[in-house]
């Protein structure tokens, strides 16, 4: 695998995107530009760069509608006029192309997780606008047993930030519409870095269970 270091190294990849995959899929590209893409599936993942829904799924070009924050968050319902890109992003993919699924994914080792955990104990947080964010784990962080050391309650709240996503997710009333009447399914998701081992969340009886 090469290794991207400076903006040289970006240069030098992007030549391999156009005489490898983008060549090979030439005509899939021009297809999308000239008709527009059409995504089934909107996937809510974390920006860290060890986590590419993309590169998880092997999807080709047209195939995910991704967006990506800090710990896979969906923010609650507002109708105040401050800037939503989370918000205005699902609204785009379930109103405007109308995707059949939604897939919130977490990870294992997330940086936004422990910035929260770390701060609920006291430490120092880095950043105004990342605690601000990370203020959205609250709820989680309630949800999660009571006394776990800092690294156990990391990993209790990257599932328990997932489920309580998928609440704030349902609760859009354009999401719950559609969900309602049977267009749109919404879903959780989990990856492990270190073993490449996806989990999905069993809506039946709310645990996360190996992709087999």
């Amino acid at each position: 695998m090469s290794s991207i270091r400076t903006i040289d190294d970006l240069y030098a990849g992007y030549r391999r995107f156009r005489a490898g995959s983008f060549l090979e899929a030439r005509d899939r590209y021009r297809h999308l530009a000239e008709q527009g893409q059409q995504p089934t599936v909107m996937m809510i993942a974390c920006c860290d760069s060890r986590a590419d829904p993309a590169m998880i799924f092997d999807a080709g070009p047209g195939e995910l509608f991704v967006l990506r924050n800090v710990a896979n968050l969906v923010p609650p319902p507002a109708d105040d006029n401050a800037f939503r890109s989370t918000s205005a992003a699902i609204e785009f993919a379930v109103s405007v192309l109308k995707v059949q699924h939604v897939v919130i994914m977490g990870h294992a080792q997330c940086g936004g997780v422990r910035a929260y955990v770390d701060g609920a104990m006291g430490e120092a947080v880095a950043g105004r606008y990342i605690a601000r964010w990370a203020s959205l784990l609250g709820p989680a962080y309630e949800s999660i047993p009571a006394g776990l050391a800092a690294p156990d309650a990391a990993k209790a709240l990257e599932r328990a930030a997932i489920r309580h996503s998928l609440q704030q997710l349902n609760a859009f009333p354009f999401v719950a519409r559609r969900v309602a009447d049977g267009t749109l399914t919404t879903h959780g998701a989990f990856f492990g870095i270190a073993t490449g081992v996806l989990e999905w969340l069993d809506s039946d009886n709310g645990e996360f269970q190996p992709v087999s």
